[in-house]
């Protein structure tokens, strides 16, 4: 898979999770995934934040869980743009809110946390020497995040404003659903990845799809219980669906939705020892 050294603005480029016993999470994803960590944080610093490697490149991390927040888990998804200040702007013009001013990570880069109108958090990522995730797609990486939310009329309206961003309607198997593109990202990733258009078509891509940054999908009742506020939620790419459901629960973890086929991919939503929910799935092309 091709490493990726940074990302358009408005493209999803990282995910952590912040946990209260991060050594803890350290090993249940480092056994879980094989990933490597190494702790970005000053000896002398509150808190720690290890960064997840694959081969030596960052793919995510764990940190510390921060002060009020909420006391189950979750995984974070950040947005690459270029001013985390002037996007700060954007959010509360559009309606949104700001839970987290701007500040800066060390040289890492700044960053701000956010709330889309309906009460999903997301956090925006202004890069300096950090770049977001070097690999993702592949077994064992961060491959998707999406947003589950009640009201996607007005998501739709909130993240066009924010980001740009676009909800077009991608006919699968199992139905329609709907997925957040970025005009001329497709352009951005086929100078990297002259290949990339011919492989989609191959493999049965909807058209225009080379342009897609996440997911949107309506929070029904039926799946979701009138307590589960609008989130964002994290998907990481496996080998094998079924086998990782079955070590997350060795390692103590839990199995939310048992592995399913749907097109394109088998998954399962699972959940580590500390509560924090996240997707596995497995990519099935088209035979």
């Amino acid at each position: 898979m091709l490493e990726r050294d940074g990302y358009p603005a408005g493209v999803p480029c990282w995910v952590d999770t912040g946990q209260p016993d991060p050594e803890a999470a350290v090993r249940f994803y480092g056994d879980l995934f094989g990933w490597e960590f190494l702790n970005r944080m000053p000896a002398d610093a509150d808190g720690e934040y290890f960064v997840a490697q694959l081969r030596g490149r960052d793919v995510a991390a764990v940190g510390s869980q921060p002060e009020h927040a909420p006391s189950i888990p979750v995984w974070n998804t950040y947005v690459w743009v270029d001013s985390a200040d002037d996007t700060a702007a954007k959010v509360k013009a559009a309606g949104g809110k700001v839970l987290v001013e701007p500040f800066d990570i060390f040289d890492a880069g700044r960053m701000a946390v956010f709330s889309d109108p309906s009460g999903a958090a997301f956090c925006v990522w202004q890069a300096k020497g950090h770049k977001g995730a070097q690999v993702v797609n592949e077994p064992g990486t961060w491959n998707f995040s999406g947003l589950n939310t009640r009201d996607p009329e007005g998501a739709k309206a909130f993240y066009g404003a924010v980001f740009g961003w676009e909800a077009g309607t991608v006919d699968l198997d199992d139905g329609d659903s709907t997925v957040w593109t970025l005009p001329g990202y497709g352009d951005y990733l086929a100078e990297r990845d002259p290949d990339l258009r011919r492989r989609m078509a191959a493999d049965g891509a909807p058209g225009g799809f080379e342009d897609a940054v996440a997911w949107l999908a309506p929070m029904t009742s039926a799946q979701f219980p009138e307590d589960v506020r609008p989130h964002w939620s994290v998907t990481f790419a496996v080998a094998d669906a079924d086998a990782i459901a079955n070590r997350v629960v060795e390692l103590g973890g839990k199995v939310l939705v048992p592995p399913f086929d749907a097109p394109f991919v088998r998954m399962a939503v699972l959940s580590d020892p500390q509560g924090a929910t996240f997707t596995a799935s497995k990519y099935v092309p088209p035979s």
